[in-house]
């Protein structure tokens, strides 16, 4: 875990270095202090010797400024290091998430994905600031301060071998008991963030259902349960102060007593005595200073674990060695396939699809809510990967294929039309990044959004809110099916995507394709008939098989399923003029 950590540092490794080495200076600095202190009370004040004085405490005045200057650039370098290591960080996450397949984004959620590139980043980047300076400088202080307490008097200094192992084995203790508890939370905050997304998404829905205060109520149950953990947390964190301040009193006390009395027999001197007070400070203050560490550390290792979870994750799509990268035509074949999402022969979604669509066809797909019309056409972009059997674009197993050549040439409209903050014309050159303005236009003609478009004050340079808020479910989708011709694809898939369209609209847009694009395939899934009925062929589904394929008039007469729905859109009332 640490090794996949540090390799986020990259060019912020000088800084890195530089932060340690730096606060190696102020310690020594600071260690050397307390002897001059004791030098100048003994050779100076004590002997009345003003020239002493004048002297040592120069170098005492210089000592502390440079030790002063040493901090702030330990601490600069530091948060330079911090900083542009959780950039990294995050920026090697961000990536892996973009090349995960939908079954490694299906294992995290959104939420999840969410807190780890944000809370468990940000404790993570903390963490290693303390790391390279506070973690380095108190061992470091601990070490040479005991060292010089033991040059000062080796007696008096033997109470910190009493001391340090007791500290020790309670902090351990209190680790044990909090790490559990911080790895609960931020699973907490999982949710927390699955609740705060699901509301603001929906939340039109809660308006028209008055849920507000059901909303409300799960929000500060999650919220609770969050404070509830935290205050668990620290209440067993709040034995580390007692703790702490119980050592310092105790060395103290004993320093005071013992120390008092050998000053009066003159075993040891008064500048000796008080640089003993100063040097059990910094003994019991680094040991603080780690103690802060640890707890810092106990809760940024919960959200490390998180973090290499995310970037342990492969992504189970790959590339074989030599990709075909060319994708002759737009024909489809389903070969035996058989689909699970867990992975699951037991538990398919599809099983035993056969199908062939020529290249050029127009192909409707219809079926019943979860007979898998969706889970059969995000194969064929290889969004999955088949479970058993093989699918084949252009005659060639989509698993040779180049990802990206074959992607390229499927353009989907998907049930949730996805629309990005910024105007019009950006999010249509999602499909084209080269596409011209005329080339702009000509897609929204196709897919009938040109009217609407031009309608807008700023026309094409309407700015649309994140998710495209300020359009209707119809305008939105007509700008998605523009942004998927866009790409000149061999295979276009219309996944529900003319639902929220007018009867009239739909009809329109389907005689576009049909006379401006006759060389792409074309694949409609759809609840209505009426959008399906003048396809090439149909096909339809029911429990996760293919049950017929034919023309309208065909199934009509031999397919109980589709004559069936058929017969229920036409008494209600559904396409009936286009019927």
């Amino acid at each position: 875990m640490i090794k996949q950590l540090l390799s986020c540092v990259g060019r912020y490794k000088k800084e890195s270095i530089l932060a340690p080495l730096i606060v190696t200076g102020e310690v020594v600095l600071e260690v050397l202090i307390p002897l001059l202190i004791a030098d100048l009370i003994d050779q100076g004040i004590v002997a009345g010797r003003m020239n002493m004085i004048l002297k040592l405490g120069g170098i005492l005045v210089v000592a502390v400024l440079i030790s002063l200057a040493f901090g702030v650039l330990a601490g600069v370098y530091a948060a330079r290091a911090a900083a542009g290591f959780a950039a990294n960080l995050r920026q090697k996450m961000y990536y892996a998430v973009q090349d995960f397949s939908f079954y490694n984004i299906d294992r995290f959620s959104t939420a999840s994905l969410v807190t780890r590139l944000t809370t468990d980043v940000s404790n993570v980047q903390f963490a290693y600031q303390i790391v390279i300076r506070v973690a380095v400088r108190s061992p470091m202080m601990f070490f040479f301060s005991l060292l010089m307490a033991f040059h000062v008097n080796p007696r008096l200094s033997l109470v910190f071998l009493v001391v340090i192992p007791l500290l020790g084995l309670g902090l351990f203790l209190i680790s044990r008991k909090v790490f559990p508890i911080f790895h609960q939370v931020f699973q907490t905050y999982d949710r927390l963030n699955r609740v705060v997304q699901e509301n603001l998404r929906g939340i039109r829905v809660v308006k028209a259902f008055v849920r507000e205060e059901y909303e409300k109520e799960i929000f500060k149950g999650v919220s609770q349960r969050i404070y509830d953990d935290f205050t668990l947390a620290e209440k067993i964190l709040a034995f580390n102060a007692p703790l702490m301040q119980s050592s310092i009193y105790i060395c103290l006390l004993f320093i005071s007593w013992v120390g008092a009395r050998m000053v009066v027999a003159e075993a040891m001197t008064t500048g000796q005595l008080v640089s003993l007070f100063s040097y059990s400070l910094q003994i019991l203050m680094s040991l603080m200073m780690l103690s802060m560490v640890f707890v810092m550390l106990t809760i940024s290792r919960a959200s490390a674990e998180r973090i290499v979870e995310v970037l342990n994750e492969k992504s189970d799509l790959h590339n074989p060695e030599n990709p075909v990268r060319v994708v002759k035509n737009g024909e489809v074949r389903f070969e035996k396939v058989s689909f699970s999402y867990s992975k699951n022969p037991d538990n398919l979604c599809l099983t035993d699809v056969n199908l062939r669509i020529e290249s050029g066809q127009t192909v409707g797909i219809i079926g019943g809510t979860g007979s898998g019309k969706t889970t059969l056409v995000q194969l064929i972009p290889r969004l999955y990967d088949v479970t058993r059997g093989a699918v084949y674009v252009g005659g060639v197993d989509v698993r040779s294929y180049d990802l990206q050549a074959l992607r390229e040439q499927v353009a989907m409209v998907l049930q949730k039309n996805v629309l990005f903050s910024g105007t019009i014309k950006e999010n249509l050159r999602w499909g084209n990044r080269e596409a011209t303005d005329e080339e702009l236009v000509e897609a929204c003609r196709l897919a009938e959004a040109d009217g609407f478009i031009r309608a807008f004050p700023e026309g094409y340079d309407t700015y649309l809110e994140q998710g495209g808020v300020n359009l209707s479910g119809g305008q939105k989708q007509r700008l998605c099916i523009a942004r998927a011709l866009l790409k000149k694809p061999k295979i276009l898939i219309l996944d529900d995507s003319t639902s929220a369209v007018d009867t009239k609209t739909d009809a329109l847009i389907r005689k576009a394709f049909r006379e401006m694009l006759p060389e792409t395939t074309k694949i409609i899934i759809a609840q209505r008939v009426a959008s399906v009925m003048d396809a090439d062929q149909i096909v339809v589904m029911d429990n996760g098989r293919v049950v017929a394929v034919g023309k309208h008039d065909e199934l009509l007469k031999t397919n109980q399923i589709y004559r069936e729905v058929y017969s229920s859109q036409l008494k209600g009332g559904d396409d009936h003029g286009a019927a």
